[in-house]
């Protein structure tokens, strides 16, 4: 009877003080084999687990709780078995209670987790439902970790009685892995487990539209927390980015329609984040420009999505000298920021600071997480550019994903001088941090090689995002103390050279995680982690996305790579119907995008890049990659750049031409280091031109457009 009465007063303070929210239709807890697994927050998780789990499970502890006086007296009131999940020999009474029908609930990360995130998920607990056949019931714990029970401290926000949730996942079987040894099996199955977890976490997370997650990311980080800076050296609070969201939002509804592609032509600065914020508020859609491109890239942009109106900034166009693209650009009405804050009125201000500061969930038009959020442009290395659409739902999924693969914190400080009109510099490099909590340094343009360095020192940033190209800038100039705090070094967009890689580790310390994606994945598939590392590849998918290769007739290793997802793209603008979306298809069906990659998949799952199948080059009938020739020139002259295209050659049907900053190099020492590694001898280019420095766009990929158009025009003047 007291058990009972002690059960219901918890029950009401959970669900009337913590607003307890329970999750659990459709899950079935009668498997014979049930083992629950949950993340682990806070000192009070067991305690949620045995109060609202339907069951009376056996609960795994470790052997350290029990010297504490507190889980003594709650352990005394559930069924308990007391383990170090270190050790795999005592796990085998967990795994004996299994076998028997009892349910069973285990940590998996064996402590509490002192990041936020998921920590190490230890292999017993795997290895236990793997040997036991056992059935997975997820449950993930969320608000725990705000709670004073928790092992967070510093920077993260604790509340007296913040929300908390327990999100109850279909359960799952759990099987053996295949492995030739019992350590390896024990080691996939461990492997296999965090996934499960990681799956976990995001499916918990629901997606939301990009305004309401940074009105709930002000509201659980404090509205005064100063959480980005820019080139002015200002730092800006959420208060202060929901001030120029919500201003910029309402002067731009003034002068457009609801569903409207509009233009936006601004650099990285904390007023182009308020702006993209405030237009998605009140359903405009930001279309967002390419300042670096050419006047005919940038005309075609606008077509395609029929955009009519551009925002931009006076003070920019005077400093990047834009001025010549803009007056080019055909049927394009501009607005700049100056007119805008000049148009304020006293009304104005008053509607902002007395009421719309303190509701501002009440300024967001209703929308569906399907809806348009923003239109970005596919890069243009290899092609004309085409618009992307990205809904609310792919951008915060991929945030998501993100978040339940890394241990990123409110005690991080993220570098980003990636341009916002980049799928990588926008969702990565800007939404991610202002939205988990973190701190934020906007830079106007990665091309400042020896400031960056400089600049991420001054700031004491823990986390960088770059290309192979950049990091490789970035690496040379910088003193060896520069990038002392980073902790996070991420590389995208392109592959990561060899060269790069060892700089970065030789002079810094420092570990370059790879990574992979594409525009019309919002970006990222695919990203290497400490937890989750393979050295050449680009890391295992992120949770719940769907992959599929085909086979390409010519190429033997790796296949085409089909991919599908939540966080993949509503669907392209192109030039052949402007305004028109095209949703993703592909060869595997509708809703399935083809990357044009060729790729290899390892048991992992790690994947690793073979190449673009639009850098394959047909020589005497045999497709030959051009990053293997590149590959030969890094090889040779690894502190230079290099760079391989083709052209048409009537004997031969193509040919190879290598573009080096390295002047002598030949022929010869190609052909040399490619008979003492066993490269074909037809991977080494035909032609080679020296420059002083390869065409670069402006997200920090090569611009082979320009390269193929130089080996062509360089072959025509011989």
């Amino acid at each position: 009877m007291i058990r009972r009465i002690i059960e219901l007063l918890l029950r009401t303070i959970f669900e009337r003080l913590f607003k307890l929210t329970l999750h659990q239709e459709g899950v079935n807890f009668s498997h014979p084999r049930l083992l629950i697994i949950a993340n682990h927050q806070s000192f009070i998780d067991g305690m949620l687990l045995a109060l609202y789990l339907p069951i009376k499970p056996v609960f795994v502890v470790h052997s350290d709780v029990s010297a504490n006086p507190f889980f003594r007296y709650f352990l005394s009131k559930v069924e308990f078995v007391l383990v170090d999940p270190a050790h795999p020999m005592a796990m085998k009474t967990v795994i004996r209670l299994i076998e028997s029908g009892r349910p069973v609930v285990i940590f998996p990360e064996g402590r509490i987790t002192q990041t936020g995130s998921l920590m190490k998920i230890y292999e017993g607990p795997a290895f236990v439902a793997a040997k036991a056949q056992a059935t997975l019931l997820p449950v993930c714990i969320d608000g725990a970790s705000r709670t004073y029970f928790s092992r967070l401290s510093g920077k993260h926000p604790r509340q007296l009685f913040p929300k908390l949730s327990l999100t109850f996942l279909p359960t799952r079987p759990f099987r053996m892995p295949e492995g030739e040894s019992a350590k390896l099996r024990r080691k996939r199955a461990g492997e296999a487990l965090r996934s499960v977890m990681q799956e976990m976490i995001f499916t918990s997370r629901k997606p939301d539209t990009l305004f309401y997650s940074l009105c709930q990311a002000s509201k659980l980080y404090g509205k005064r927390r100063k959480l980005v800076e820019d080139i002015k050296q200002i730092e800006y609070s959420y208060n202060d980015l929901l001030k120029m969201a919500l201003m910029l939002g309402k002067k731009t509804e003034a002068f457009s329609s609801e569903q409207e592609n509009i233009g936006v032509l601004l650099p990285n600065l904390a007023p182009t984040l308020g702006l993209i914020f405030g237009m998605t508020a009140r359903q405009r859609v930001p279309a967002l420009l390419n300042y670096t491109a050419g006047v005919e890239a940038l005309q075609s942009a606008c077509d395609v999505a029929k955009v009519t109106q551009i925002i931009t900034s006076k003070a920019f166009i005077e400093q990047a000298k834009l001025e010549d693209k803009t007056t080019q650009l055909r049927g394009i009405t501009f607005h700049y920021l100056e007119d805008i804050r000049a148009s304020i009125t006293l009304a104005d201000k008053l509607w902002l600071m007395g009421w719309a500061l303190h509701r501002p969930l009440s300024f967001e038009k209703p929308v569906s997480t399907e809806s348009t959020a923003v239109i970005l442009y596919t890069s243009g290395s290899e092609g004309k550019p085409k618009g992307v659409v990205l809904s609310h739902r792919a951008i915060m999924a991929n945030i998501n994903q993100i978040r339940a693969v890394t241990d990123f914190s409110v005690y991080d400080k993220v570098f980003n001088a990636l341009p916002i009109f980049h799928s990588f510099g926008l969702t990565a490099g800007a939404l991610l941090p202002v939205l988990s909590g973190m701190s934020l340094f906007l830079y106007p343009t990665p091309l400042h090689y020896r400031v960056i360095p400089e600049l991420s020192y001054d700031r004491g940033c823990t986390i960088l995002f770059g290309t192979s190209t950049f990091l490789n800038h970035y690496g040379k100039y910088a003193h060896p103390y520069d990038f002392h705090r980073l902790r996070y070094v991420v590389a995208g967009a392109e592959k990561l050279s060899d060269s790069v890689r060892n700089l970065w580790f030789e002079k810094f310390g420092l570990r370059v995680f790879e990574g992979y994606g594409a525009t019309e994945t919002a970006p990222v598939l695919a990203v290497n982690t400490p937890m989750a590392y393979r050295y050449g590849s680009v890391g295992q998918l992120l949770p719940l996305i769907e992959s599929r290769i085909t086979l390409i007739e010519g190429i033997e290793q790796g296949g085409a790579l089909h991919v599908r997802g939540p966080n993949l793209m509503s669907g392209y603008l192109k030039t052949d119907k402007p305004g028109i979306l095209q949703p993703p298809s592909s060869i595997m069906g509708d809703g399935w995008y083809e990357t044009g990659d060729i790729v290899e998949i390892d048991d992992d799952g790690y994947i690793a890049i073979v190449g673009r199948l639009k850098r394959f080059a047909k020589l005497a009938g045999e497709m030959i990659s051009l990053e293997v020739a590149e590959n030969l020139a890094y090889a040779v002259s690894p502190d230079k750049l290099h760079a391989v295209s083709s052209r048409p050659d009537s004997r031969k049907g193509e040919a190879l031409v290598l573009f080096t900053t390295n002047p002598t190099l030949t022929k010869d020492q190609l052909i040399k280091h490619a008979q003492a590694s066993g490269v074909s001898e037809i991977a080494v280019p035909r032609e080679i031109h020296y420059v002083d420095r390869l065409p670069v766009l402006g997200t920090g990929k090569i611009d082979y457009v320009t390269l193929k158009t130089l080996a062509q025009e360089t072959h025509s003047a011989t």
